[in-house]
């Protein structure tokens, strides 16, 4: 039994449905390969939530950011997280006007539509979670006042996975805040050969190259996307396998702290994002089971015996999702 919802129009479906493979195509004029991170960063997109891009060095997590900071016409900015980062330095501080003898605020790089928050995990606990409020609220707290960001807002967190010296791992209360946590891996043999030509033909350095992608949507059309995504059909029985994947994880064998119902909220909301992506107007449970790992993988806590054994929350999950029946009709 489907829950009774105002269908969307299929002209619209069928307009985002360009608008999102224009999307991709612009990302890929300058991030070459890498098919499943550039939807999954995509679908975040169309649910309005973060993503934590995770991988080593060198793959293009910054190059994905800012490809696709220009293909809306918004607002980028991008902060670099280092040890000495004030909470400051992200929400913004009152600064001493001497002319008019007055405080005047200093609005800092959070008011944004697009962020960038790059290796995140180098900054202490108190930096990371001046980007708490604003991620959840999409608001700031500033010198007694409140004030709300733009929309549409988004951030797009990256970290280095391997090397540990002189990092803060995020605490799960922030890990939570993220939709998605994105794993961006090597690239195949034949796209690192085309990478390696994109950047080297005619380039000097390794100023990141973003030239050829073109602006494509306003903020206002960013946001007609959100609310289309929004309104994708989710049958019940879809909702229910998404909210028996996240149960499941609270008894599975090797995880020692199952993912909440914001885990659940997360599977259905990307979902609608990603069936938007493939130009339908109703969730599968194939979208479900694509979302599940980056959904949930930030979301449990492996047990002791689990990682002495090497085993990665990705590993469980898939076992998990092997078990676990989907709606067949």
């Amino acid at each position: 039994m489907t829950t009774p919802s105002a269908s969307p129009d299929p002209a619209r479906i069928s307009w985002a449905a360009e608008q999102t493979e224009a999307l991709r195509t612009e990302i890929h004029r300058a991030l070459v390969g890498q098919g499943p991170v550039v939807d999954q960063v995509l679908a975040a997109f169309l649910a309005g939530g973060h993503v934590l891009l995770e991988g080593v060095p060198g793959l293009g997590k910054t190059l994905l950011v800012r490809a696709l900071a220009t293909t809306f016409q918004g607002a980028f900015a991008r902060i670099q997280f280092t040890p000495d980062l004030m909470p400051s330095d992200v929400t913004g501080h009152a600064m001493w006007d001497m002319k008019s003898e007055q405080f005047h605020l200093r609005r800092g790089p959070v008011f944004t539509n697009l962020l960038l928050a790059d290796e995140v995990n180098r900054a202490p606990a108190k930096t990371q979670a001046a980007l708490l409020e604003v991620m959840q609220e999409q608001q700031v707290s500033l010198e007694g006042r409140t004030l709300p960001v733009e929309a549409p807002f988004m951030v797009l967190a990256t970290q280095n996975p391997i090397e540990q010296e002189g990092t803060y791992p995020l605490p799960e209360a922030q890990l939570d805040r993220f939709l998605l946590k994105v794993r961006m891996d090597y690239p195949e043999a034949v796209e690192e050969v085309a990478l390696v030509r994109q950047v080297t033909t005619g380039a000097v350095g390794d100023a990141l190259r973003v030239d050829g992608v073109r602006p494509l949507m306003a903020a206002a059309e960013v946001l007609e996307l959100q609310r289309l995504a929004a309104t994708v059909r989710v049958d019940d029985a879809v909702l229910d396998y998404a909210v028996r994947i996240v149960r499941a994880t609270r008894q599975w064998p090797g995880i020692a702290l199952g993912a909440g119902p914001r885990g659940a909220i997360a599977l259905v909301r990307t979902a609608r994002a990603q069936a938007l992506l493939e130009g339908r107007d109703f969730a599968t449970p194939d979208d479900v089971k694509a979302m599940a790992l980056p959904a949930l993988r930030h979301r449990i806590q492996r047990s002791p015996e689990t990682e002495i054994e090497g085993l990665g929350s990705d590993d469980l999950l898939l076992a998990l999702l092997a078990k676990v029946p989907a709606p067949r009709a």
